[in-house]
């Protein structure tokens, strides 16, 4: 069998540099090209033709186009975490030449750490509701300046304590209509673009609700529904997320994917631990603590909840009775001698403990095609 031909590839938009390895050389051969992919795709076929081929680039804006590329002619490529390539503490040079001789050499040696690359259609609806949050952040900033700007001229709502509801909304109107000058200008322009970015949000809300009604998201989006805190929004960001959950072996390898699990610095027999790495993904992590703060509530009868577990799997409903009773003890218990931001954040890595169980609690068969 001939001995594989290793290639690291930095990638850019308008160029690709190829660091070639072939056998046991220990100098590769660099080439660099343009951003052209079909020139990509002759330096394989040339390359395939000696040896097999096996390829790698870091992850970056260039997204998963060039790894699809290349899976779709044939050849082995992965795509490396950056933040887990071994770097020398003293080694202060970069360039394209560098990086794609470094990852040519590391992954001949196996240093290096691929991610999990999504399915086209799981990561367009990563967009979509990473898209989703970003509006929703604009609605808040927006409010933010609007209270901010009115304060700051003397008007203060005085009607009720909760700013926008109904009541202050028709507070804004009115008060639209009687000022005059630049503070009319700024204050409807103001508005002008907080409904916009609500009404982007909601269009976002519907397709989200529509793609979670179909038949390869439905049967795991109703399965999450039956955990306390989680509804549609956040089981579809879940799922978007987590994809197949079956290739985490435990629920700690769930946790530690999202850097829910705390950081360490133990030597001899001191054990030190410190706060959560947040080495990860952060989408689901703040979707996770978000959810936690529902399970601070006494696990009583809960008429939604009922409703929610109708006609789910036995397993599914007895995880998420489990859930919801062991993470409201888990969160008085530990809120009475830590801080409540401690208590929460416990919360939400058991919490993705359970729903790596629910995930799990579906048929092979089912979450495989769920998953296509």
């Amino acid at each position: 069998m001939k001995e594989s031909t290793w290639v690291g590839l930095d990638v850019h938009a308008q160029s690709i540099t190829a660091a070639i390895l072939e056998g046991d050389r220990e100098q590769p051969e660099v080439i660099k090209l343009s951003g052209d992919l079909m020139k990509v795709r002759r330096l394989f076929r040339r390359l395939s033709q000696r040896a097999p081929v096996r390829a790698c680039y870091e992850a970056s804006g260039a997204g998963f186009v060039l790894h699809r590329v290349l899976a779709a002619e044939g050849y082995h490529c992965e795509v490396i975490a950056p933040s887990l390539i071994p770097r020398r503490p003293g080694d202060h040079r970069k360039t394209d030449r560098l990086d794609a001789m470094n990852l040519a050499r590391l992954y001949r040696s196996g240093h290096l750490t691929p991610v999990h690359v999504p399915s086209l259609e799981q990561e367009a609806l990563r967009r979509l509701l990473r898209l989703r949050y970003t509006y929703q952040c604009g609605c808040t900033a927006t409010k933010h300046r609007i209270s901010g700007m009115l304060r700051s001229h003397g008007h203060v709502f005085a009607e009720g304590k909760t700013l926008w509801t109904k009541t202050h909304r028709r507070w804004l109107t009115r008060l639209r209509e009687q000022l005059h000058g630049p503070l009319h200008t700024a204050l409807a322009a103001e508005l002008e673009h907080l409904e916009y970015l609500e009404t982007q949000r909601t269009t976002f809300d519907f397709e989200i609700d529509r793609y979670a009604q179909a038949p390869p998201y439905r049967h795991h989006v109703d399965a999450l529904c039956c955990l306390r805190g989680v509804k549609t929004l956040t089981a579809m960001i879940l799922l978007a997320e987590i994809g197949d959950a079956r290739r985490f072996r435990s629920p700690r390898a769930l946790m530690a994917y999202f850097g829910l699990v705390p950081s360490e610095r133990s030597s001899g027999d001191r054990d030190r631990r410190g706060p959560i790495t947040k080495a990860g993904n952060g989408h689901v992590r703040r979707v996770l603590v978000e959810a936690a703060w529902n399970n601070r509530h006494r696990s009583g009868a809960d008429l939604i909840l009922k409703r929610r577990r109708q006609g789910q799997p036995p397993d599914v409903v007895a995880i998420a009775l489990k859930a919801q009773h062991r993470l409201y003890k888990k969160f008085w218990r530990l809120d009475y001698r830590k801080h409540r931001h401690v208590a929460i954040t416990a919360v939400a890595r058991e919490l993705c403990g359970f729903v790596w169980a629910v995930l799990n609690a579906t048929p092979q068969t089912e979450q495989a095609a769920a998953m296509q």
